[in-house]
């Protein structure tokens, strides 16, 4: 049976009186209910803990940060963000979080590195929540929220953070992976990771295009107009965009300080024209120039979503580093994994 982690030991009030069953607590969360019937009792605390905005990393007094890695498969889901009664990825987490800690999402204040969109699927998606309480142990939590995601859902990692660290904020720069399966006839187990080009592509040339993103540059001519969009920031910087030729699959992955909202698909839309030998690999430069989306529109649209995935989000070391006293990073039984490639990536 499935258990959560006993709390330490701390000045925070537990009211008796407000500690539900595990079968109530399922029942309430309305989702899974055979396998949340199994969690152990726990007991909800009385602390109040303000709500947060997704900038803050100043934590309230007794409020602990914990940072996640996910993976998910995002062929159902529509998007990362949290939408009411809507699938999101955010959605799901959330969820389990709740059916587990008895506390409410503006409690939580779950945090995701990338909005990523609907259809893109993930492998290093990193976010992180807060808890009035600390855990000795994050083992039973980590099996727990896998119990009670769906399949395509996994957290593969949960530590204790520190409370500068923030998912979105702390980043240091993410790695994005496309794949293109580059032959006449689609192999169908690639069907839900990689774009089917049957027209033979140029390699050499789109990597001669690719080498045009990398640096700093305004990038606004690749992004799409959204309307949540809080960093609206147009110049980024991109530390490489490597094209691979691997049998009958095209990997192109790319790694950015940031990325404005479908950049790399829109850029792999581009390097797809110039793998075709429609346009010549300085037509990104170009594109770049004139800082105006109708541009690229006028020689190519938005890669599809389902070749896209967010491969890591990567973070200076000292803002990883756990708070002194915390409890050891929960790997699960899917520890092997971290230094696996994902199928199909």
């Amino acid at each position: 049976m499935l258990g959560l982690a006993p709390l330490r030991s701390a000045p925070l009030p537990i009211r008796a009186s407000a500690v539900p069953s595990a079968r109530s607590s399922a029942t309430a969360c309305g989702r899974n209910s055979s396998q949340q019937q199994q969690l152990a009792d726990g007991g909800q605390l009385s602390l109040a803990v303000p709500e947060a905005d997704e900038g803050d990393t100043v934590l309230p007094e007794n409020v602990h940060k914990w940072r996640m890695v996910i993976a998910y498969d995002g062929t159902k889901f529509k998007g990362w963000q949290y939408q009411p009664s809507i699938p999101t990825i955010q959605y799901f987490l959330e969820d389990a979080l709740i059916c587990i800690t008895k506390l409410d999402r503006k409690k939580l204040c779950l945090v995701g590195a990338g909005r990523t969109d609907t259809g893109v699927h993930a492998w290093g998606q990193v976010a992180h929540f807060t808890t009035p309480f600390s855990y000795c142990c994050l083992n039973s939590i980590h099996s727990a929220m896998n119990g009670l995601l769906p399949p395509e859902i996994r957290v593969r990692e949960i530590s204790a953070a520190r409370p500068e660290f923030h998912a979105r904020t702390s980043t240091k720069s993410k790695v994005y992976r496309y794949k293109i399966y580059n032959e006449a006839i689609m192999d169908p187990f690639h069907n839900r990771y990689a774009y089917h080009s049957a027209y033979k592509l140029n390699p050499h040339a789109m990597q001669e295009a690719a080498n045009y993103f990398v640096g700093t540059h305004d990038f606004t001519s690749f992004a799409n107009a959204a309307h949540n969009d809080r960093e609206r920031r147009s110049t980024k910087k991109i530390t490489r965009f490597d094209v691979t030729e691997m049998g009958a699959v095209l990997q192109l992955e790319v790694e950015g300080t940031g990325f404005l909202y479908r950049q790399v698909r829109n850029m792999v839309a581009l390097l797809l024209q110039v793998g075709k030998e429609a346009l010549p690999p300085d037509i990104v430069p170009a594109i770049i120039a004139v800082r105006d989306r109708k541009e690229l529109a006028k020689v190519a649209l938005s890669a599809p979503p389902h070749g896209l995935c967010l491969m890591s989000v990567n973070y200076d070391e000292e803002i990883l580093k756990p708070p002194e006293g915390s409890p050891p990073v929960s790997f699960g039984r899917t520890h092997h994994l971290s230094k696996c490639k994902l199928p199909f990536y």
